[in-house]
């Protein structure tokens, strides 16, 4: 959820940086976007789709979402060039990191899984996963790198509120930054002058 309203509100202040400045919305000068696309199919049909979610083991499911994270910093450093991809090529080491050395999942605390799902019985297990997300739930004391890990909650939409990590931030911030510069203007290489 973080990274689709940092993903609206780049694309608009984007498209909008373009219309007011009469200019091209230039989403064509990223490299290798198709990978941002192989990197989301396993995470789709991995955690996503109900039908396939349920049919996909544990393990599976953890080397499906490690190996679209190495998809996906691929393409942030395929494209590290562009400032913007500074603080999202940062948030996907961070969340690699964390996942990696928590048995290929996102850790989330109990703490922060009763706040996300306040007044429900708990019916999850700590060492389990929480449903057929990306996170598993562990104790702080269980988790290593914990300063990483899912421990914010985003404000309730509804009912519908989620949880998100430091490295989630970043890469949020990344993406709004690269997708309101895409509206800006070229940047002209500089030239030496010959002496």
């Amino acid at each position: 959820m973080v990274l689709l309203v940092a993903v609206a509100v780049g694309l608009a202040a984007g498209l909008l940086r373009a219309w007011v400045g009469k200019r091209t919305y230039r989403v064509y000068e990223l490299k290798w976007p198709i990978l941002v696309l192989v990197a989301f199919i396993p995470q789709y049909f991995a955690f996503f789709n109900t039908k396939t979610r349920t049919q996909i083991s544990g393990n599976l499911a953890s080397i499906l979402l490690v190996s679209s994270m190495i998809i996906l910093l691929a393409f942030s450093l395929l494209n590290i060039r562009k400032v913007s991809f500074w603080p999202i090529t940062l948030g996907f080491v961070l969340n690699f990191l964390v996942i990696l050395f928590n048995d290929g999942f996102m850790p989330i605390s109990p703490e922060t899984v009763g706040k996300l799902l306040p007044g429900q019985d708990p019916s999850w297990i700590i060492g389990q996963r929480l449903g057929y997300g990306k996170d598993i739930i562990l104790t702080p004391e269980m988790t290593r790198l914990e300063l990483l890990a899912d421990r914010f909650i985003s404000p309730a939409i509804g009912t519908y509120r989620v949880a998100f990590s430091p490295g989630d931030v970043f890469i949020a911030i990344g993406v709004a930054w690269l997708l309101w510069s895409l509206g800006g203007k070229i940047r002209e290489p500089k030239q030496e002058s010959i002496k």
